[in-house]
């Protein structure tokens, strides 16, 4: 049976890896210009959420660790 409450929305990726959120994405996340995006990956998938302001995010703490190189040794984490 069909389940009726999910819906798919699609938008495409540019050549600079970019891409539009669909309006009824923005809409259900309650997102505009200047807010921020959390990708959480999980096992079934990955999850687009509204980020929290900067200053209530916990690990902004952590921005020494922000570089290209632990970007490289941390990337199969």
């Amino acid at each position: 049976m069909l389940d009726r409450s999910v819906r798919a929305a699609y938008s495409k990726i540019s050549v600079k890896s970019q891409t539009v959120l669909p309006a009824e994405v923005r809409e259900r996340l309650a997102v505009g210009p200047g807010d921020r995006l959390r990708y959480v990956l999980t096992e079934e998938g990955v999850r687009i959420e509204k980020a929290p302001p900067e200053g209530d995010d916990p690990f902004v703490t952590f921005t020494e660790w922000a570089g290209r190189a632990d970007d490289e040794d941390y990337a199969d984490l």
